[in-house]
């Protein structure tokens, strides 16, 4: 069977059990900061096996996409090196929340397995709980008892983490030994005797004292390694050699010229299982909205993306090549995966850019590493230097520990964590600032924020440290999630003190005033923020969250915020992205924006629980940031912009008034920056565009004036040098008769000049003469020829040039007293000038 029959019959045969066939979650994990990539088949039901979800049906099956890449779930370092780990894989699940359990849960999978797929009974082993009694009774009906075996807590025990619902498992292993004796390699971690199905039977709630109370509901949860099965089915010893691999690798193959052969020991064969595997990783990863950065999981696929750089290297390879896997993959999972081919050009694009961006630096950085090596002795490559090669060269830790094994080599971590530990330290002592000062308060003081409603409120002083002051109530907004903090002041009695910034420390919020002050607790104050800043703050940060969709609208969905900061003068936001951003993408990018700005959208807000958050796919929310247990939610349009955020924004989006990119700009390699203003900073910015047009307009003014006097002056010196040609022609005239002959060449730059040369020429002579002047321009030699009045009757000037001409292989004619021609074999051009008389005979 192929990859994808198999695939599809395990579909088919599950709906013909009645199970809902839902589609894969994205790889890229949405309302869940605590999940860098979805790693299991469960992950999109967890809220269901939590009991904070629920479904529209009670059975469901997939194919989901999952990633292991960190964490306990880290196959990183066994890919390639073994048959049957990957960094990405799809697991093949099957679920019943409340409905049924083991009986029917076992007897499905042995007739799946049995039955349509035929896999031989005598090389399957089942696993079971060490307690687990009910689940080896059911199996008993299926196989002999000596091929069912008992496990423990590590094995055969399911948790969803240290507390939640959590149950006994049995998994399913297939026997691969020549003799069919591989009992003894069940959960041994060996390929000969691997695991292909696990049927997780989730029954207790784990509780905080580690104890377990049966849930009220009980519930199947399967995963099936596709890859693994595959390999089974087509009766492969490893998954890469089975049809869902082997494309890719053959396409390496054919690249690199190298024979891929089966060999877990053969260096050219690892570096294609590594680069075929990483591929596919990173490009279901991207095509879910995931890009390489410097940051979480954006770092963990820049680390992959490396990686299979690395090994691509090895294959002899010296420029991108996983980007000329992408298409093998489109063309082999899109079909399935339908987000491949949408994202295709995306896809290509990033990978090659990082690619591109890693080669520039990798043979230095393996110049590098090579000196280092021999400076170690051959033994040991220190902390610091590992930490030179990440700083400098772009190494991850793990890519310098692999190069170091090739050559028996270990890596100081311990001394690489110091390092990378002491330039943080030196990172936070350089952006020393207030917050840091501030930090060194110590309050209990509780602080109520009060600014989305008001901008001045009534309130009493809770602390105060010399310019330091606590409110009960404030609305004030600190600086927090790239917004800048409010300014104004603090009226207290007859005293005003100025409020130049505002922390939050704990629970208080500290206002930094202008100078100290000695207050004492319950005084009554009054604080009032900086109206006109607040509101070109607040058209800067709801323009920004306008600014997010209008680029995931150009550009695709893959462009997540890196960084932002709102400034009353304007906004910078941080993306992911791989190129510069077109003029008519920046003008794409404006239009939308303003065009939200011209609807007048009301902007809500609503405050959820997490949970809530978690569970509305429609909000956006940033992967790595920390939130509390209650959320707020800004809404633009619930089809356009909905968005998690603590700041403070206008109430219509037609206060922001008018938004303007003013620049866009590399900050890191796959990160982009895009500044611009609204409001006031985009009248300011406009009126500084019209003083700019308004002085480029005088200096062109002043130019084409002094353009026009060079003009003239070149003129002049023009007919003051043809003056003086036609002088000195005067004098050179043959005589042909009585009639006086000039024929030669001249210099000027055009024929329009060559004309006029001519006319002045023969009025100049006045009578009896004939005059043929010639210019080479552009590799071709232009005629022109003029007779005075009481000859060109019976010497036309057209038959004369055309004579000329067509000695020179051209042509032309005009008129008796005038006429022009051209011909293209300059070399003959002396000669007829030379026997221009001749010419005149003939006629």
């Amino acid at each position: 069977m192929k990859s994808s029959e198999i695939r599809r019959s395990f579909l088919e045969f599950f709906e013909s059990k009645q199970h809902r066939i839902v589609p894969s979650a994205p790889v890229v994990t949405h309302g869940d900061p605590t999940l860098m990539f979805i790693n299991a088949g469960m992950n999109q039901f967890k809220d269901v096996f939590l009991g904070t979800g629920t479904r529209d049906y009670k059975r469901a099956a997939d194919t989901q996409k999952c990633i292991r890449v960190s964490g306990k779930h880290n196959d990183l370092e066994e890919v390639g090196r073994d048959t049957y780990h990957h960094t990405f894989f799809e697991m093949l699940g099957n679920w019943s929340f409340g409905d049924y359990y083991k009986e029917e849960a076992i007897a499905w999978a042995w007739e799946l397995l049995t039955e349509v797929w035929k896999m031989p009974k005598d090389r399957l082993f089942v696993t079971c709980y060490k307690t687990d009694s009910e689940a080896f009774e059911i199996w008993k009906k299926y196989m002999p008892e000596d091929r069912i075996l008992y496990f423990g807590d590590k094995e055969n025990f399911w948790e969803m983490g240290e507390t939640g619902p959590c149950g006994p498992c049995s998994e399913i292993h297939f026997d691969r030994t020549p003799d069919k004796s591989g009992k003894n390699l069940v959960n041994a971690d060996s390929p000969d005797v691997i695991e292909i199905w696990n049927l997780v039977f989730i029954q207790y709630n784990r509780k905080a004292d580690a104890s377990l109370e049966n849930l009220s509901a009980r519930h199947v949860d399967t995963g099936m390694g596709f890859e693994r099965v595959c390999s089974v089915i087509q009766g492969k010893n490893s998954n890469y050699e089975t049809d869902v691999f082997m494309p890719l690798i053959n396409k390496l193959s054919e690249l690199s010229g190298k024979t891929y052969l089966n060999d877990l020991d053969d260096p050219d064969s690892i570096a294609m299982r590594v680069i075929a595997d990483h591929t596919r990783t990173l490009s279901f990863a991207i095509a879910d909205g995931a890009i390489p950065g410097n940051e979480g999981r954006s770092y963990v696929l820049r680390r992959i993306l490396r990686r299979a750089s690395r090994f691509a290297r090895n294959l002899g390879f010296r420029e991108a090549v996983m980007t000329k896997l992408v298409g093998i993959l489109v063309d082999t999972m899109g079909d399935v995966f339908p987000e491949l081919i949408e994202n295709r050009v995306t896809i290509e694009k990033v990978i090659r850019g990082e690619e591109e961006n890693f080669l520039q630096t990798l043979d230095r950085g393996l110049t590098k590493f090579d000196e280092l090596a021999k400076l170690s002795n051959n033994k040991e490559i220190s902390g610091s230097d590992a930490f030179l090669l990440y700083d400098t060269f772009g190494f991850p830790l793990d890519l310098t520990e692999l190069i170091a094994r090739e050559r028996n080599l270990s890596v100081d971590i311990a001394g690489f964590n110091q390092s990378m530990s002491e330039q943080k330290q030196r990172a936070r002592a350089a952006r020393k600032s207030v917050s840091q000062e501030v930090e060194t308060i110590e309050t209990d003081s509780v602080s109520t924020f009060v600014g989305y409603d008001t901008i001045e409120t009534t309130t009493t002083v809770e602390f105060a440290q010399d310019n330091k002051i606590v409110l009960a109530r404030t609305p004030f907004y600190a600086e927090s999630g790239g917004q800048m903090s409010d300014m104004g002041m603090i009226v207290i009695g007859k005293d005003i003190y100025n409020v130049i910034d505002v922390r939050r420390v704990g629970n208080a919020i500290i206002h930094i005033i202008d100078k100290n002050a000695v207050l004492e607790t319950g005084t009554k104050a009054i604080a009032k923020v900086n109206r006109t800043r607040r509101l070109d703050i607040a058209r800067n940060h709801s323009a920004t969250h306008l600014a997010h969709e209008a680029l995931k609208t150009v550009l695709g969905g893959h462009i997540k915020q890196a960084g932002s900061l709102v400034h009353p003068d304007y906004l910078r936001f941080d993306f992911n992205h791989f190129e510069k951003l077109t003029d008519e993408q920046i003008k794409e990018i404006e239009r939308i924006v303003n065009e939200k700005i011209l609807s007048e959208i009301d902007i809500e807000t609503s405050v959820l629980s997490l949970e809530e958050a978690r569970k509305d796919a429609k909000i956006k929310m940033f992967f790595g940031d920390k939130y509390g247990d209650t959320v707020r939610c800004v809404i633009m349009s619930e089809d356009f912009s909905v968005e998690l955020c603590g700041g403070t924004h206008v109430r219509n989006t037609s206060e922001i008034g008018l938004f303007k990119i003013t620049t866009e700009s590399s900050v890191a390699a796959g990160v982009r920056r895009m500044e611009a203003v609204t409001g006031r900073g985009a009248m300011e910015f406009v009126g500084t565009l019209q003083n700019k047009i308004q002085e480029l307009t005088d200096e062109i003014g002043t130019m084409q004036k002094n353009f026009r006097k060079l003009e003239k002056d070149i003129s002049d010196i023009k007919r003051e040098a043809m003056e003086k040609e036609i002088s000195q022609s005067t004098h050179e005239a043959k005589m042909f008769g009585e009639i006086k002959v000039i024929a030669k060449q001249i210099d000027v730059d055009s024929l329009d000049a060559l004309r006029d040369a001519a006319v002045n020429l023969r009025d100049t002579l006045a009578h009896n003469a004939i005059v043929l002047l010639a210019v080479v321009i552009d590799e071709k030699v232009q005629l022109a020829c003029s007779v005075t009045d009481d000859i060109n009757g019976k010497y036309p000037a057209g038959k004369l040039v055309g004579l000329a001409a067509k000695e020179l292989g051209g042509g032309g004619g005009g008129k008796a007293h005038l006429a022009t021609a051209g011909g293209r074999n300059i070399e003959k051009l002396p000669e007829v000038l030379e026997n221009f008389i001749g010419l005149i005979e003939k006629l």
